[in-house]
């Protein structure tokens, strides 16, 4: 019964956290968007003429999904994109590190090929998008929270009502 009293809040945080993490990611690419798709062509997963249409894409859809997101909207669908963004992502630093290729990620800008004697950081981007992998499968499992578009739409309230609550014993 404790965890149904803070469940929301912790949602709300995970949420906000989630919005910031996207927003970031896609703000710090969006300058340069010839750059992110020479980023994703260094995965050499794809033709280069899909890659830069991806490269030019992904900073607007991280946008768009960090401000549906912290907006509280369709907050469950925005938790199933993540979900599977995060996957390929991972998928995709697996594979570059198990082809052998050096690349920098690119997940907050920069990226591309490395110089040589630069060594990649393969397993710490697999820890850190696994952890932000792990914030949007809870928010797939919880996605009600606080302050958020959905509780409107639903009818519900933006915050707990704190005038009913049980006195402490």
């Amino acid at each position: 019964m404790r965890y149904a009293r803070w469940q929301p809040w912790l949602s709300t945080t995970v949420r906000v956290a989630l919005a910031l993490i996207w927003i970031a990611a896609g703000t710090s690419k969006i300058g340069d968007l010839n750059h992110s798709g020479q980023v994703v062509n260094a995965y050499q997963l794809m033709p280069y003429s899909a890659a830069q249409i991806v490269g030019a894409a992904l900073p607007f859809v991280e946008i768009v999904l960090g401000l549906l997101i912290l907006a509280g909207l369709a907050t469950r669908v925005t938790a199933v994109l993540s979900t599977v963004m995060f996957a390929l992502f991972i998928a995709g630093i697996i594979s570059v590190w198990s082809r052998g290729l050096s690349i920098d990620c690119g997940c907050f800008g920069g990226g591309g090929e490395l110089a040589p004697g630069q060594h990649p950081s393969y397993l710490w981007d697999v820890i850190r998008d696994t952890s932000f992998l792990a914030l949007a499968v809870y928010l797939l499992r919880w996605p009600h929270s606080w302050l958020a578009i959905d509780n409107w739409l639903r009818g519900e309230p933006q915050l707990p009502d704190t005038s009913a609550e049980e006195p402490t014993r």
